[in-house]
């Protein structure tokens, strides 16, 4: 069966719904759905925050006996099994819907098409595939993390149209202005978690949460992560007097009490010539839930996210003016000697914020959509 212009409306209308919880959801992917019948809406969903009601149950709440006989349309497969909710798919068996459509099958093992059986089984008409791109890019790290254990990192950065990202000194604050800046607190709030390297705490100490009150994160804060070799983190930096988690990743044998009773979590992730394994740090942070990792470093850990090849995403904020070539460029690439050796780019969205222009591109080799 075809889908209908009328079937492309109600889902675009249930990813819209969905959008909705993307401060707010995680670790839980964002999910919206719209319950339809004769071409009249009955009721609309979307999933708030991680324990909450799920979007099929918000909507039918609304929709209420009249969604019996009536068509589904959900941004992810209806869920099968018990988590911190219940599952959803019997839920709608139960209301007695004609027909579920879904965006696309859930990536979660513990589902993976046993939420679309479940409702076949019931008599109930299913399709999936309607608007699928768009689904998946709106829980790309939910679905990284599902299928590869690991969660999307995003790359981001501040720097003038000469690639510059701060002067020989140092200085850097503020290369952007303020639209720029707030909506780097947007980003910031959509990820699980952020990335920052010791030499960025020991210069700026900075805070690396969500400081918008225009931001509905449902009190979450990222989880905030610094990779640290060497345990150098100063107790008394500021992040750790801040509500949410920190986590500092280092290398090799070093301890620090201190640290710990700072409310810090340590976590020891050794690799080559005593620096952290960045590969051994995503696996860890996939066991902690996190979906998307947003890296907000200097040009030395960012580049070796990307030298590594496990950078999915850069985010670059560039300004309207030049800081010349004796000033800090974007990130460290050593090898790169011929043309043949680029990282290659695929770029997704270009658009002014504020007086700055920001550039969403793509690592191709890394694509998850």
């Amino acid at each position: 069966m075809e889908f209908q212009a009328d079937d492309y409306r109600h889902m675009a209308r249930a990813l819209v719904l969905a959008r909705r919880g993307r401060f707010s959801t995680d670790p839980n992917p964002r999910v919206g759905c719209v319950i339809v019948s004769g071409g009249r809406v009955l009721g609309e969903g979307w999933h708030r925050q991680a324990g909450g009601p799920h979007a099929e149950i918000d909507a039918l709440e609304h929709a209420g006996e009249a969604a019996r006989g009536a068509t589904v349309y959900v941004t992810l497969e209806p869920c099968s099994h018990q988590g911190r909710t219940g599952p959803c798919a019997p839920v709608l068996a139960n209301a007695g819907v004609a027909r579920v459509v879904a965006a696309m099958e859930d990536p979660n093992p513990a589902v993976s098409g046993d939420g679309m059986r479940l409702l076949q089984r019931a008599g109930i008409q299913v399709q999936t595939g309607l608007l699928e791109a768009e689904a998946r890019r709106l829980n790309a790290g939910f679905v990284q993390r599902m299928t590869r254990g690991i969660p999307r990192v995003i790359v981001k950065t501040a720097a003038s149209l000469d690639g510059r990202t701060a002067m020989a000194s140092g200085e850097s604050r503020w290369i952007t202005g303020p639209d720029a800046r707030e909506d780097v607190q947007r980003l910031r709030a959509s990820c699980s978690a952020v990335l920052t390297g010791i030499g960025t705490v020991l210069a700026d100490d900075p805070s690396m949460n969500v400081r918008s009150s225009g931001i509905d994160t449902a009190g979450r804060q990222p989880l905030r992560v610094v990779a640290d070799s060497r345990l150098r983190m100063p107790p008394d930096a500021r992040m750790l007097s801040l509500p949410g988690r920190t986590l500092i990743v280092f290398a090799g044998e070093a301890s620090n009490a201190d640290l710990e009773a700072a409310g810090a979590e340590l976590l020891n992730c050794p690799g080559a010539n005593g620096q952290v394994d960045l590969t051994a740090m995503l696996r860890a942070l996939g066991e902690r839930q996190c979906n998307d990792l947003l890296v907000e470093a200097g040009p030395r850990l960012s580049g070796a996210m990307l030298s590594a090849g496990l950078a999915d995403e850069i985010v670059i904020y560039m300004a309207p003016h030049l800081m010349g070539d004796t000033a800090r460029g974007m990130f460290t690439l050593p090898g790169l000697e011929k043309l043949a050796d680029r990282v290659q780019l695929r770029i997704r969205d270009m658009r002014m914020v504020g007086g700055d222009l920001r550039i969403r591109a793509q690592i191709r080799e890394n694509r998850t959509d």
